[in-house]
């Protein structure tokens, strides 16, 4: 066997250590979960988004807001976030104006519904990047572990060899080397994509917000 097959990353890995092939088949595990949802993330922050302009269009076109939330009803499994927040936020409105006559516990009330609903749909767009953060900080350890693990195979293989050269402990390092890679490449795209999702998530959060204010001040122009 020469040395290029030796050290090809297929040999390295197969000819690894138990340990070392358990440190990378974790990270392995780690890096395709991560990606299934970077994807998933992906395409709901971009639905999201997509489906909060919208409705942004279809609000602030002058549309009469009975109309609205009659096809927010009627379509709630189809709806965006903001859509979901006027629907709740308007069905508290009309329930509160038929029993109350007091403006600002219908206005507060309204305010609750959105507030709540609101949170809701940030927790679910915020669902599972606790993960990606998780593997973004912990992959590079991970990987360091079998690291650590097969630069000391390598050097105690030292001990059965009468005159050590390189050739007796590259393998070893190039195998424990491996393991860092791995974790490096799950820790990596974990972390852009956490930090890219978080900040997508925080400014549909403020569309979100401010859509809640302004919502609430025609609701309490339209009680005067």
């Amino acid at each position: 066997m020469t040395v290029t097959q030796d050290l090809s990353i297929l040999s390295l890995i197969t000819e690894a250590s138990v340990l070392v092939q358990l440190v990378m088949a974790l990270l392995a595990s780690l890096s395709l979960m991560s990606w299934y949802w970077i994807f998933r993330k992906s395409f709901q922050i971009r639905s999201a988004r997509g489906k909060t302009g919208e409705f942004e269009r279809d609000f602030w076109s002058g549309g009469d807001l009975n109309a609205l939330f009659q096809s927010a009803s009627a379509s709630r499994h189809r709806t965006g976030g903001m859509e979901r927040i006027f629907e709740a936020g308007y069905r508290e409105y009309t329930k509160l104006r038929a029993k109350s006559h007091d403006h600002d516990a219908i206005i507060e009330g309204s305010r609750r519904a959105m507030r709540a609903t609101y949170q809701r749909e940030v927790d679910d767009l915020e669902a599972h990047l606790a993960f990606l953060a998780s593997v973004g900080s912990v992959s590079p350890y991970i990987g360091l572990l079998g690291t650590v693990w097969g630069i000391m195979n390598a050097f105690r293989g030292l001990s059965n060899v009468s005159s050590a050269t390189l050739a007796h402990v590259a393998p070893g390092i190039a195998e424990a080397l491996v393991a860092t890679a791995i974790g490096l490449f799950a820790a990596i795209p974990a972390v852009v994509a956490y930090n890219r999702f978080a900040h997508d998530i925080d400014r549909i959060g403020i569309r979100f917000e401010s859509f809640m204010e302004e919502f609430s001040n025609i609701l309490q122009r339209q009680l005067r």
